[in-house]
């Protein structure tokens, strides 16, 4: 069964930091580009992070630039974001898609709020 997990989430003030992370199992992790993606109350899902299958090539949201770190363990098959200096705006659940380098198959986890507030 193909399935994506992630974990991490919770609330945190302003200017801290979460790390969150997305357990893959049931696929070949290395096949596919892995994305972070979050949507607010209101608000349509949005691209935060990408990163390649190779892990060569990442991209980011201009909002999260400088902040936020997209990575990858294929040992462990599991992607991360490290998130910095969060702000009450970075509040939304974020979700976890792998997308397969050749048939371009996507897969979706569940999702993990976060919650940036004093």
């Amino acid at each position: 069964q193909m399935q994506l997990v992630e974990s991490g989430g919770g609330l945190v003030q302003p200017g801290g930091s979460l790390r969150l992370s997305c357990a893959a199992s049931g696929f070949t992790f290395s096949g596919y580009a892995m994305s972070w993606y979050r949507q607010a109350p209101g608000k349509e899902r949005e691209l935060v992070a990408s990163i390649t299958r190779t892990g060569a090539g990442t991209n980011y949201a201009d909002s999260v630039k400088g902040r936020f770190t997209i990575s990858r363990d294929d040992a462990k098959n599991t992607v991360y974001l490290q998130m910095n200096n969060l702000r009450p705006e970075d509040t939304a659940t974020y979700y976890c898609k792998a997308v397969n380098f050749w048939s371009k198959y996507e897969l979706w986890g569940q999702g993990t709020q976060v919650t940036v507030s004093s």
